[in-house]
């Protein structure tokens, strides 16, 4: 699937009958309706960050449902397609925490340093939020989160509004660290998003464990 410690971390999964009924479920869906992210970059997230490289955790709920938007990372679009209002709010907030002014909507950048940019819902039909929902993908991300919540070095994860916030249950060794607020989307991030510094506290975290903060204008 992805050739790299998650195949090894997720074989159990990969295995399991709710993963082939996933399998089944998505196939047929990509091939007779339009969905996002593209098919071959359904499992991106992880392909940019494997199992040992992962230093911070920021979790989506699904893909993007528009036209091109969706590539595999959670909250990140690929250059050249409009920003979407979540992701305009969030480099809002990079922007008074840390004075970073970001040019690219592409977050690959940052998958790349060690975030893991995971949707909890991994595959979208067009226009049709949460239209992927409890068929799968959420038992698949929860495990994920719990082989992560395994791992002997310190994370930082990031959970923003209540869905993402629902999964603080599945964390539970004291070595990690979790950031929460509201979610960045339009109707909440007045509420709490802005002015709550995820991404100094982030790196804050990462330097008192020492381990090397994150460059956020890659």
């Amino acid at each position: 699937m992805i050739n790299k410690k998650w195949d090894i971390v997720l074989a159990e999964d990969v295995k399991a009958d709710y993963f082939k009924k996933l399998g089944a479920f998505v196939k047929n869906e990509y091939a007779s309706k339009t969905c996002y992210p593209a098919y071959e970059n359904i499992f991106n997230a992880l392909k940019y960050t494997d199992y040992d490289e992962v230093k911070v955790v920021i979790l989506g709920q699904d893909p993007y449902h528009g036209e091109h938007e969706a590539h595999g990372l959670s909250f990140s679009v690929l250059d050249g397609v409009k920003r979407p209002p979540s992701l305009n709010n969030i480099f809002k907030e990079l922007h008074d925490d840390l004075n970073v002014d970001r040019k690219s909507n592409d977050l690959s950048g940052w998958a790349k340093q060690g975030v893991l940019l995971l949707n909890a819902i991994m595959s979208v039909e067009k226009d049709k939020p949460l239209s992927h929902k409890d068929r799968g993908w959420e038992m698949f991300t929860d495990n994920i989160i719990r082989k992560l919540n395994e791992r002997e070095t310190p994370i930082v994860f990031v959970l923003w509004g209540g869905f993402a916030r629902s999964k603080k249950t599945l964390i539970t060794n004291p070595i990690h660290h979790i950031i929460e607020s509201v979610h960045p989307s339009p109707l909440s991030a007045y509420n709490g998003f802005f002015g709550s510094k995820p991404f100094s506290k982030i790196n804050d975290y990462l330097a008192k464990d020492g381990i090397e903060p994150i460059n956020w204008s890659e």
